[in-house]
């Protein structure tokens, strides 16, 4: 009978008393490990995240009132324990294997999918049997201590410190302690990790001190007749611990080195791999230590929960992913927070010079909307059409940003993670109230959002009068009216309701938020690589333009490299998406407030002002919707994005939302215009 290959509804208590009886059937099965995976089917809650505590007090009753049948369980868990080595769930299980980070993804999916099944005469191969789903370790954990320290004792187990031979318990603990401190051992040395902790140069590497240290500890209590532990006391093991945080030390300030000299994925998923063989030789640590007779039994138990744990987190897909992007996103953030703070205005001078390179983005902007539509009327390919579209916005997005103008709408994006930075401080100050943080926030956001408002103005208020302008002289000079065939398409795309307009308006917004991280991530990688230092003192640029020359080439790609691509890239994005659509035949395009406004420009003169008052109206309207959306989808997914970095509660978010809602209400003229 295949018990655990069938829908169980058999009790624990009739499964028992089937196959543990005077009979002993248990020895007629071929997988005996099925029985232990219908029995543990009778314990396992349907909804182990909701259940508070899972009671195991009638198995504890059934076994105290059938000796026999408890005597023969026993027997047969030794039987099928016996000899199952495990310490590849302790150096393997729930820890990065690979620098790849896209291969260690694609990996666990496929384990996720189809698991890994190891030998079947090691535990993991029995975990995998009968603990195999991902919510196993959270109802496991909910069995009272209590009553898993009395079943402890009904079955008479001795726990770990009983023997130190091959192939016993506290073996193959000590195996993957040696194992894991060889690993970090090697790789904390590899080049590109000492790159990022310089300070360790000349120093004794404290993951070798460790190794020592440990390897003299095991032998210590290897040497020992009986009670194979050491103490808390234990000089060698105050070292140990020493040495262990020195480590952890170690790691963590290459992490904060990041910020100094940037970080590749492969450097961080090192780093990440060290880290996490670090945390779990601090788990495993303890288990050597036993001050009190009675922690032999809570931590034999320990053990077995974190084997079970360990064993269904190996294939975590969501954790490695949340792990391995944290620190880029953090550095990502934190380049875009320092651009940002430059598009955060406080005084009036401030102000109003935003207001001038807005100007200067929206007359721009004005003649980009000419040359798009001009380019429209080429007879090429739709991919031909994304070729001169991308490279049109892309000129103007790199002119506009190398003469100092803005572009609204590419602020939100740097100005998200200048906020959270602001956030982050305050949380960090202990000095001064939550309240009073929130209301420095609301502060900090009331300024942000008038200089969001004003570049907004600025760039509507020159691109509209600019387009009309240009296309008036093309006209008078040509006797051609570019936009004659074109003026519905281009007044009917802008109203909210005869369009898809709020879509393709947060289209746009996806992809201004995109090209801030790709300007965090060009600079993060700039930083790490040391392109900068490269350059000026790159042999044959000193020769050619002498070392001052060199030096300024150098500065200049330092500042303004990432702000070229990244607006390159967001002019490809804007540039082929339409073409893109098509070729799917999805209805996807952008809209863009300052465009969109250059685009109301040209349908009215295409149309000879003759359009009905709900078109303009909506025409009209449907501008500051596209520029609404625009913000609300790149400042949002921005500042999703600084939390998540920055390790900030979404908590935070009712707090902040309520700060910001009163500001606007005791001082609403500050949203707009520089008040105080």
């Amino acid at each position: 009978m295949n018990i655990a290959r069938r829908k169980n509804t058999n009790t624990f208590e009739e499964i028992c008393h089937t196959y543990f009886n005077e009979l002993q059937l248990w020895k007629n099965e071929e997988y005996n490990e099925d029985i232990v995976v219908a029995l543990v089917n009778t314990i396992r809650p349907k909804k182990p995240k909701t259940v508070e505590v899972v009671d195991i007090s009638n198995v504890l009753h059934f076994f105290i009132e059938n000796p026999q049948i408890k005597e023969n369980f026993v027997v047969f868990l030794q039987s099928i324990l016996q000899g199952r080595n495990f310490d590849s769930i302790l150096t393997d299980a729930g820890i990065l294997q690979d620098t790849d980070f896209i291969y260690e993804v694609k990996k666990r999916i496929f384990a996720k999918i189809l698991p890994y099944q190891a030998p079947k005469e090691t535990l993991q191969y029995l975990l995998n049997q009968i603990f195999f789903l991902d919510s196993d370790p959270i109802w496991v954990n909910k069995i009272p201590k209590k009553q898993l320290e009395e079943l402890f004792e009904l079955f008479g187990f001795s726990g770990i410190y009983e023997a130190i031979d091959e192939g016993s318990v506290l073996f193959e603990v000590m195996q993957a302690m040696n194992l894991l401190s060889q690993r970090t051992s090697g790789r904390a040395l590899e080049s590109e990790v000492l790159k990022m902790v310089p300070e360790y140069a000349n120093l004794e590497s404290p993951f070798a001190a460790f190794e020592k240290e440990l390897f003299a500890i095991e032998n210590t209590i290897k040497q020992k007749e009986n009670n194979f532990h050491i103490t808390s006391s234990d000089i060698n093991y105050k070292q140990l611990l020493v040495l262990y945080k020195q480590c952890n030390e170690f790691v963590e300030k290459a992490f904060q080195n990041s910020s100094k000299y940037g970080i590749s994925l492969r450097v961080n998923q090192n780093l990440l791999r060290i880290k996490q063989q670090l945390y779990r030789l601090g788990v495993l640590l303890p288990l050597l230590v036993i001050d009190k007779p009675e922690e032999k039994k809570t931590k034999s138990i320990e053990l077995a929960i974190k084997l079970i744990k360990y064993n269904c987190q190996k294939t975590n897909v969501r954790k490695l992913i949340n792990e391995s992007t944290q620190l880029l996103s953090y550095e990502i953030t934190q380049h875009t927070a320092k651009t940002g703070e430059h598009y955060i205005t406080e005084s009036k001078t401030e102000y109003f010079k935003m207001l001038y390179a807005a100007l200067g983005g929206g007359l721009i902007v004005g003649f980009l909307c000419i040359f798009k539509l001009l380019l429209s009327k080429l007879e090429t390919s739709d991919f031909g059409h994304a070729f001169f579209y991308s490279l049109n916005y892309s000129f103007g997005f790199i002119v506009i940003y190398l003469l100092g103008f803005t572009l609204a709408t590419k602020q939100p994006a740097m100005t998200a993670a200048a906020l959270i930075t602001a956030l982050e401080d305050g949380l960090r100050k202990n000095s001064i109230s939550a309240d009073e943080k929130h209301k420095s926030f609301a502060k900090l956001f009331a300024r942000l959002f008038r200089s969001q408002f004003i570049a907004f103005v600025g760039n509507v208020a020159m691109a509209f009068p600019v387009s009309l302008l240009g296309i008036w002289l093309i006209d008078i000079t040509f006797h051609y009216n570019i936009a004659e065939v074109k003026w519905n398409k281009l007044l009917v795309d802008l109203s909210p309701i005869h369009s898809m307009a709020i879509f393709h308006a947060a289209i746009a917004g996806f992809f201004l938020f995109l090209s801030g991280i790709i300007s965090g991530s060009i600079s993060n990688r700039d930083k790490h690589f040391e392109v900068k230092y490269r350059i000026e003192e790159h042999p044959w640029l000193k020769m050619t333009f002498g070392k001052e020359r060199t030096k300024k080439i150098a500065n200049w790609y330092d500042k303004k490299w990432s702000g070229v691509i990244s607006n390159f890239w967001f002019g490809v994005f804007l540039g082929s998406t339409a073409s893109v659509g098509l070729f799917l035949g999805l209805n996807l395009d952008i809209r863009h407030i300052t465009f969109a406004s250059g685009n109301l420009a040209l349908g009215l003169y295409g149309a000879n002002y003759v359009v009905s008052n709900s078109m303009l109206f909506w025409g009209i309207f449907g501008i500051g919707i596209i520029g609404l959306v625009n913000f609300l989808v790149s400042f949002g997914l921005s500042l999703g994005l600084a939390f998540r970095s920055r390790n900030i509660p979404l908590t935070e978010l009712r707090p902040i939302f309520s700060s910001i809602k009163r500001r606007f209400l005791s001082k609403p003229m500050s949203f707009f215009f520089p008040t105080e």
